[in-house]
């Protein structure tokens, strides 16, 4: 077993399986996986550890706990269209891969979004297709979506995210108030989207992701 498959059975045995998530799906993906081809060269040593891992400038790939936990609580099932907003260098698209039907992997930055794509098709998750464009407005193209998952923090997500959910679709992210931070899942009935507390976690928010001006007359 290499190095890096004794860290990954670690992570799960240390990090994932005692924060209750206990789907298969999950575990099975976190361990097939090598998260540490998903970061920049200089944090792989970085790659596993119980952290969120900086990958640019207030982007981060999210601690296994976290994303594992967001996974849980979304319930993805095989026959799914999945967004997943902030891909990164494509980690948690190519976990997701093994879940869902088909993954959309949506990033903004050229850098990011070029080694996603050869990253992603390296480890054959051709259910994955990388999308660039603003993360603010997800895409619209290839909606709507089961699930939509964000990766980092937000202080609030557009509205144009939240209309490309299906009516009955999930979405996961962590929102930020100051230092500390809450997961919830957002839940779509009727063209309206309740959230509900789901765990803590924390995360920089993104660029973009911050509460939007209440205009008032």
């Amino acid at each position: 077993m290499s190095d890096f498959a004794a860290r990954r059975m670690m992570m799960v045995d240390t990090q994932v399986r005692p924060s209750d998530v206990t789907k298969f799906p999950i575990i099975d993906a976190m361990l097939d996986v090598p998260r540490e081809l998903f970061v920049p060269s200089e944090q792989i040593e970085a790659a596993y550890v119980s952290e969120n891992v900086e990958i640019a400038p207030n982007r981060v790939l999210l601690e296994p706990r976290t994303l594992a936990k967001l996974l849980d609580a979304l319930n993805i099932e095989k026959d799914e269209l999945v967004l997943d907003i902030g891909a990164g260098y494509g980690y948690s698209s190519a976990v997701i891969a093994q879940m869902a039907e088909a993954v959309i992997a949506l990033e903004e930055d050229e850098t990011l979004a070029s080694e996603a794509q050869t990253l992603l098709t390296e480890q054959n998750a051709d259910n994955v297709v990388v999308h660039k464009g603003p993360l603010v407005q997800g895409a619209s193209d290839h909606g709507p979506y089961d699930a939509i998952v964000i990766q980092g923090g937000v202080a609030d997500v557009p509205e144009a995210i939240l209309s490309q959910l299906k009516e009955g679709g999930r979405i996961g992210c962590v929102f930020m108030e100051g230092a500390l931070g809450v997961a919830r899942i957002g839940y779509k009935l009727e063209d309206e989207v309740s959230w509900r507390f789901a765990f803590n976690a924390s995360a920089p928010v993104i660029p973009g992701f911050v509460k939007q001006a209440e205009f008032s007359l």
